[in-house]
Order: C-alpha cells, then sequence, then structure tokens
C-alpha cells in the first residue's frame, strides 16, 4: 500500500508528539493545485466514516477510500535543504508532477481500469 521512510517516520512522530494523545496521522488526496491534484496530510483524533486504517511503519494512517486508489504504491519521505524541511511524495502512479512536488497528475483511465 503505502510506505515510509525512517526519516517521515521521525518527523511524523515529531510532530505528533505536539497533539493530543492517541492522534492519528491522514492522508489524502484533493483535488486542485497544479497538476489536477494535491496531498494533504494532516492528524485526526478519530476516524470517519469511509476511512481505512492501516498500520505503516508502526504508525496508524487514515486513508479515505476515493484517495486510496490514488495513494496504492506511495513512499513518503522527509528531508531538509537550505529552504527547510519537508515531506516528499514518490508515487509511482503520476504521469505528471509539479516542482512544488505536492501537486501531481495521475492517468486517470489506469484508475478505472484498476492498474
Amino acid at each position: 500500500m503505502i510506505q515510509l521512510s525512517q526519516a517521515a517516520k521521525i518527523e511524523i512522530e515529531r510532530l505528533k508528539s505536539k497533539q493530543k494523545l492517541h492522534t492519528l496521522v491522514r492522508l489524502a488526496v484533493k483535488p486542485g493545485g497544479c497538476s489536477d491534484l494535491f496531498y494533504d496530510m494532516s492528524f485526526a483524533e478519530v476516524a470517519q466514516a469511509g476511512d481505512r486504517i492501516f498500520e505503516v511503519s508502526g504508525l496508524q494512517v487514515l486513508i479515505d477510500n476515493q484517495s486510496l486508489q490514488y495513494l496504492n504504491g506511495l513512499v513518503l519521505d522527509y528531508s531538509e535543504d537550505l529552504m527547510g524541511g519537508g515531506f516528499r511524495f514518490h508515487n509511482p502512479q503520476a504521469v505528471a508532477t509539479c516542482s512544488c512536488g505536492n501537486s501531481f497528475a495521475i492517468n486517470q483511465e489506469s484508475i478505472v481500469n484498476g492498474q
């Protein structure tokens, strides 16, 4: 399904430690951005109807059913550079990505056909 690099796991745990106890990580794909779709990462206290909970590198990650099709195979990384730190999304389904790194396009036909 999805994978977290060690650096991403450490950063998520750091951010999570500033949240309420038992906070879950939510990954979603939303319409918009430079290339049709963008990644959204947030924290949630409870799962919503239509969410699936995955155990990823020891963290509970919520993904809604609609986003799930776009996140299959995703590797989430974290790195720092001169401009600061940020999460990097490596999605094998993306056919185009924006230089911002958060927006992407996908071949909708492959999603419909389950590829």
